[in-house]
């Protein structure tokens, strides 16, 4: 690991709601944490109330039809633990650093431990948030959400493209306003129900529109016309950290591989996948994606060249072939499985490269005490 250096973090954040409102939470809540709390503790906390909600949802709603008319809705207590939680999680995401900058312990790893995982999280956030709505008459149909999950992942991971390019992490600003508005969601529809979000806004205009709409034109209006001209702007600037377009965009190979692939065993399955195990499908491209971004991260920090190639993708590609060729009599078994093997590849990937990191600079993950301390 002697390609890390333990350079300052560099990032912009121009976002009026986390300048003005949040960062002033933030820099107030930090006071009453401990200084011997660890800031990788703050953040693995935050994620946990995460896949707590994950969890939870999908007790009570594990195929996203609670929501639907004439379904068993969703106890409305779920909903206010929900809506506590996301913003406990999205608060602690954001006390983390400061944490850290206030005890002096601001390394590589807490970067890393921070944004991999962020790259996680999506798929638990935005599973979670298809809850609300469900894929009733007037929620949002499996594969319609399978599609609004990519646009979520590939928001995320422009950003991460953005500083392997130009060295500066900027922020997106719908990020933020997007962990705000879903933590008020989930304490409305405990209060009015999810009957409400049956109605229309207005006229045929239904709330899973402007659900859908909200993403969508978020990440194509604002995200990704940024991101492509901060990078451009430093092309033409000779700024670009990398010596050509084609090495800039190198980054996207993995993630398209895995969208083709996902998305090729979603159109041909035979016993139509997507429809029987939605959340279990959501969770292994999700997994997948957060351990592609968690390689784009760990070359960022580096300054090394991007993998060309996931190997996760490899064995994934004659699994795909097996479920779309019928081979595997058992599809959902295939899928489970598959699943499992993405989740250990990612866990062992990452405490591997914790394990490295800690090494590498003699810092352990959970604590600020030295390993060799007493």
């Amino acid at each position: 690991m002697t390609g890390y250096q333990n350079d300052p973090y560099s990032a912009v954040d121009s976002n009026p709601l986390s300048v003005y409102v949040m960062h002033p939470f933030w820099n107030f809540v930090v006071k009453f944490l401990p200084t011997w709390l660890a800031p990788n503790l703050i953040t693995f906390t935050g994620f946990m109330f995460l896949v707590l909600n994950f969890l939870m949802l999908a007790f009570y709603d594990s195929d996203f039809t609670a929501s639907a008319a004439g379904h068993e809705h969703v106890p409305s207590w779920v909903w206010v633990a929900a809506g506590i939680f996301n913003f406990l999680a999205y608060t602690l995401d954001g006390v983390d650093g400061k944490q850290a900058r206030r005890t002096n312990s601001s390394t590589p790893l807490g970067e890393l431990f921070d944004h991999g995982l962020d790259s996680w999280a999506c798929i638990f956030f935005v599973a979670t948030v298809y809850s609300i709505f469900g894929r009733g008459e007037s929620g949002v149909g499996v594969a319609t959400l399978y599609y609004i999950l990519w646009v979520v992942l590939f928001s995320f991971i422009l950003s991460h493209w953005e500083k392997y390019n130009t060295g500066i992490l900027f922020l997106p600003w719908g990020y933020d306003i997007s962990q705000v508005t879903i933590s008020l969601v989930y304490l409305v529809t405990a209060v009015v129900g999810v009957e409400t979000w049956y109605k229309p806004v207005f006229w045929h205009f239904l709330y899973r529109d402007l659900f859908t709409f909200m993403i969508i034109a978020c990440s194509f209006t604002v995200t990704l016309p940024m991101s492509l001209y901060n990078v451009l702007k430093a092309y033409r600037s000779n700024t670009l950290k990398h010596s050509s377009l084609y090495e800039a965009f190198l980054p996207f190979l993995s993630p398209v591989l895995l969208f083709v692939l996902s998305t090729t065993w979603v159109v041909y399955s035979p016993s139509e996948i997507l429809e029987l195990q939605p959340r279990i499908f959501y969770l292994m491209v999700g997994t997948a994606f957060a351990n592609v971004t968690c390689k784009l991260i760990v070359c960022q920090m580096s300054n090394t060249r991007c993998q060309a190639l996931s190997w996760l993708l490899l064995p994934m590609a004659p699994v795909v072939l097996l479920a779309v060729t019928g081979v595997v009599g058992n599809e959902t078994l295939l899928l489970y499985l598959w699943t499992a093997a993405v989740i250990l590849a990612h866990i062992h990937y990452g405490v591997s490269v914790v394990q490295q990191l800690s090494g590498h600079f003699n810092i352990l993950a959970f604590s600020l005490k030295k390993p060799n301390s007493d």
